[in-house]
């Protein structure tokens, strides 16, 4: 298959520079009519172009020329095009938030690596906490909490000590940021289907935001989070990169 390939790249010099010889090998295609994004950057450039093109429904083979790369193939030169032939797909499926402001806004975003409530001022957010319209904690006294993809379990999720998620698993992972009460709540893995209900108490006097990956809403009083219904993103791998065995070994890594 001959692949159009649209470029996209990070404003680094490193990035900026492999753009340039890539665009000079492949040729210029508008990411509307390509077959393929290729990413040039990190991980964060990678959830820009997840989020700047999700509506074109291309696939996106990313190369790492960052500082983190987790969702990148490494870069290289050679058969661009054999290395496209050769990629073998993943499919990811984002979050959709609903955030309710105090100011009675509504924001409606997308994540595709979690969605995470965090305190905006010294006093520890209050939040209620509920699943398919049921309560499951009354009240949860802490700095934040975070609903987390698959993709997005290696990211936030993990450095708050939350589970990683096999990209398959079809399960989410909710895990508080330095709990409070309940003392031993450390979170939960939830099924995909679930829909959570996050209500901030006494937001007037504890303020939180809520940020869809990079996308935040200050003053939240509430906030829906769940697995998208009709939106997916497909990302391309090198059979040597192997996502899920990366997933599993960050399991043990010390």
């Amino acid at each position: 298959m001959t692949h159009r390939i649209a470029f996209a790249a990070s404003k680094t010099d490193e990035a900026q520079a492999a753009l340039t010889a890539l665009r000079a090998e492949y040729g210029e295609i508008k990411p509307a009519d390509a077959d393929v994004i290729v990413a040039l950057g990190g991980d964060g450039f990678m959830l820009q172009t997840l989020h700047r093109y999700r509506d074109l429904a291309k696939p996106v083979y990313g190369m790492k020329l960052g500082s983190v790369g987790f969702l990148m193939n490494q870069f290289q030169g050679g058969d661009l095009r054999a290395r496209l032939a050769a990629a073998r797909p993943t499919t990811l499926r984002p979050l959709e938030m609903i955030a309710i402001a105090e100011s009675g806004s509504t924001v409606e975003a997308i994540a595709f690596n979690e969605v995470s409530l965090l305190r905006q001022t010294k006093q520890a957010a209050h939040v209620r906490v509920s699943l398919n319209g049921v309560v499951k904690l009354e009240e949860l006294i802490c700095d934040g909490v975070l609903v987390s993809t698959p993709a997005g379990s290696t990211a936030y999720n993990l450095s708050a000590h939350g589970p990683i998620l096999p990209l398959d698993s079809r399960v989410l992972a909710m895990t508080a940021i330095s709990p409070f009460r309940p003392r031993r709540w450390r979170g939960a893995v939830l099924p995909a289907s679930v829909e959570v209900r996050l209500e901030i108490l006494d937001h007037y006097k504890r303020p939180v935001s809520a940020t869809a990956d990079a996308n935040e809403v200050r003053d939240v009083v509430e906030v829906t989070i769940r697995e998208s219904a009709t939106r997916t993103v497909t990302l391309l791998f090198d059979p040597e990169h192997n996502l899920e065995q990366r997933i599993l070994d960050e399991q043990f890594a010390f």
